[in-house]
Formats: C-alpha cells, structure tokens, sequence
C-alpha cells in the first residue's frame, strides 16, 4: 500500500492499514482526500480514491514531520528543521498517472531545529507557527532562523526551553486566534509536572486564558457557527474531543477517542482526528485516558477516526500498524479525489517543470 522512492520492501511491507467499510465512499460523498504526518516515521501519507474505487495510499519520506495544512493548492508541511510549501502542480481537471493533484515541494524555509507543531499561512502568504521550544508563535524570516510574533504572558522572555509546550494553534482570517498548552509553567521543561490538569487554551489577541483544566490539549480549530464561535480541540490526555463555547469558557464532550489523539481537521458536520499509541514513558503514560480505555474494555490505537459532529459517533475508522504507531497532525483536502506528492530524493523532481504564465508568445 506504499508508494515511496525511499521505503524498501521489507519497510514498506510492515506498514498495514485497515479501513471500516464503506470508508472510501465516505471520501466520495464528502469529497475529500486525506493526509497526515507521523514524525515517529517520518513520513506524509496522502490518501485517496483508485478509479476503482478502492483506497489509493502514496506516501513520502520528510525527517520527523508535523505540523500539517493542506488545500488543493497548496500544502504546508514542518520537518525536523525546515518549514515546507508544495504546490499542485496541476491545473483543474488535470491528471497525471491517475492523480489529480501532483504537490511539488517549492519553497523550503530551514529554521533549525525548533520544534514546530502546528502551522498554517497567514494574511501575507508566509507560513504562522508554533515554535514550541521557544514557547511562541512565529513566522519565517528571510535572515533569521525565524521571527517571533507572540508570546503567552505568562512566559517571561524567550529561551529554547519549551516550558508550556505551546503546540496548537486556530486561525482566524489567517491570523493566530487561540492557542492551547500542557501548561501555563515559565520553568525549563515545567510542562511535563502538569500533563494531566495543566493544559490550557488562550485567546491569542487578549493573552487571557479561556478555559484550563485540560490534560495535554492539542490542535485547536476555530469553526463560526450561527454567529457564535466555537473552538473544537483535543483534549488528548483524556481521550475526550469537544467543543468549547468560547463566551462561557465551557467545554462540551462529543466522542471519545480510543488513542491519544493529535490532529484534527473539520469539514461540514464531519472531523477527522488522528490517534496514536500511548509511548511508554513518563510524557505519556499516567494519565486518565489510561483508564478511559481500560474502562472501554479496549486498547489505545493508532489511526484515524471520522466523527460525526451531529450524534458524536464514529462513523468511519482506519486502523494503521507495522512501522507508524505515532501520527501528529491531519488534514482533509476538498476536491481532490487521489493526491500524491513529488520527494526530494528521486529523478521525477528533475522532470516536473511548469511555466508562470507571463504573456510572453
């Protein structure tokens, strides 16, 4: 199910992904395609429709990718000290080899190695990021490795710490709107006392903390409903996904996550969540989503589940073991049937060449 210039067979025949029925009509009707990072394998998953109808699964390889943000376009992409921007190198209705969106790595951003988490582009086109060893939000920077935008209040001065582990981030009109962190510590490493209670979510433009309490939260999306907003997030140490109505600061459970959930992209009444297996250490064991599954009479998975938003079920799952245990974040890109992206290691990037349009005759 792979198709990587860089997975041998023996590596590629470790990997194994189980769909529930009827999955791949659930990409049809919604009209969407999948994509998500594991940085525990270092790979970009995208996944679509064959002709047949089958589940078509192309992946690359990128050291230790995270954060995620996809359009038929154009896809954001962080690795281990770079910040990536491939665009489709096809036009509408284009094809080629049965894909009708080719993403081509274009512009790599080298910030070092700082941690980014989530990512998604702001009002000027340049990439907003959760630079999570200094703490911050960023932006790239033509000179620098990159440039601070934002900073909690609470966090006295800038140090390659992570002392809240800042690793969320919802946009609003492209700017930062909400944030969410393990904790509110200004301590080296501080976050990692108050992984089970400590986890907070913040306005950005206020710095006020709009709910705490949480267990380990992550990828908060902003969704505008009836005239209200509302923030959907993942509060991963419990397993709980929910709501938060931001005027009362309360959050509001809709389904319950069999992993420990990071990643998360909603589309009309449906959100797609990634889930991970627990790693066997201090950071993630302990906490109370141990017992939310035990009490389930089940065990933490790695995969993807698709919740309906209406009755808070799981109306489509994908389970996903061999070589990745561990996915990060997530993306449902609308109108594109069967993606796949050109790497950096292989004779294809020489030959994908295209022409701005420029009046020239």
């Amino acid at each position: 199910m792979t198709n990587d210039e860089n997975a041998s067979p023996k590596e590629a025949a470790k990997l194994e992904l189980t769909t529930s029925r009827g999955f791949e009509g659930w990409l049809a009707a919604a009209g969407v395609s999948v994509c998500f990072t594991t940085y525990q394998a270092g790979k970009l998953f995208l996944l679509g429709r064959q002709p047949s109808g089958r589940l078509s699964v192309f992946e690359r390889t990128f050291e230790r990718c995270m954060g995620l943000h996809a359009t038929r376009d154009t896809l954001w992409m962080s690795s281990i000290y770079q910040v990536w921007r491939f665009e489709n190198a096809l036009e509408p209705g284009q094809e080629q080899n049965g894909h009708d969106a080719v993403y081509l790595p274009q512009v790599a951003y080298t910030t070092g190695d700082i941690d980014v988490h989530d990512i998604m582009p702001g009002p000027d086109g340049k990439p907003v990021f959760c630079a999570t060893l200094f703490n911050c939000i960023g932006t790239v920077s033509d000179t620098h490795s990159f440039r601070p935008v934002w900073k909690p209040p609470f966090i006295s001065r800038l140090a390659a710490e992570d002392r809240c582990h800042l690793n969320g981030m919802a946009g609003r009109d492209g700017a930062p709107a909400y944030v969410t962190m393990v904790s509110r510590s200004d301590a080296v490493d501080g976050w990692r006392d108050r992984r089970s209670d400590g986890g907070v979510l913040v306005d950005v433009p206020s710095g006020e903390t709009v709910l705490e309490g949480l267990s380990m939260p992550h990828s908060p999306r902003l969704v505008a409903k009836d005239g209200a907003e509302q923030v959907y997030l993942l509060d991963s140490g419990t397993g709980r996904f929910g709501r938060v109505e931001v005027a009362r600061g309360a959050f509001e459970e809709i389904a319950f996550c069999p992993g420990f959930a990071r990643g998360l992209s909603i589309i009309g009444d449906f959100a797609l969540i990634g889930l991970s297996l627990p790693r066997e250490n201090r950071t993630f064991s302990g906490l109370p989503l141990d017992e939310g599954v035990k009490r389930r009479d089940t065990a933490a998975r790695c995969g993807l589940i698709v919740v309906d938003l209406r009755t808070g079920d799981t109306v489509h799952w994908i389970r996903i073991e061999g070589i990745v245990s561990e996915i990060y974040d997530v993306a449902m890109v609308p109108g594109v049937t069967r993606p796949m992206a050109i790497g950096t290691r292989a004779d294809d990037i020489r030959r994908m060449i295209s022409l701005e349009p420029n009046g020239v005759g």
